[in-house]
């Protein structure tokens, strides 16, 4: 069976770059050396910070696009793995955050 993974590398920048594959080692090893082009090439070096394994390639995908959408704040939580923070920041001013994740 084969895995996906979502993934985020920290630039030399201290910018984040969210992404996914099915190779997670070769992926970051490609980022490093900058053969993927793009925003990683030109903030080198960056580092594999955070990342988690799925099923399917479409669960992988939406994940990263999900965390592609997030502010720094909230990616810097999943990175820490601090799920109550990220709850937080995912309350909005037209819906108070509940007492019980204050």
């Amino acid at each position: 069976m084969m895995a996906f993974f979502a993934y985020l590398l920290r630039c030399a920048d201290a910018s984040y770059y969210a992404g996914h594959t099915d190779d997670l080692a070769l992926r970051v090893a490609q980022h490093q050396a900058g053969e993927c082009g793009g925003y990683t090439a030109t903030r080198l070096p960056v580092a594999l910070v955070w990342s988690q394994e799925f099923a399917t390639r479409e669960e992988a995908l939406a994940a990263e696009r999900q965390i592609k959408g997030w502010r720094r704040a909230k990616k810097e939580a999943l990175i820490a793995g601090n799920w109550k923070r990220i709850q937080q920041l995912s309350w909005g001013t037209r819906n108070p955050l509940p007492e019980h994740l204050k």
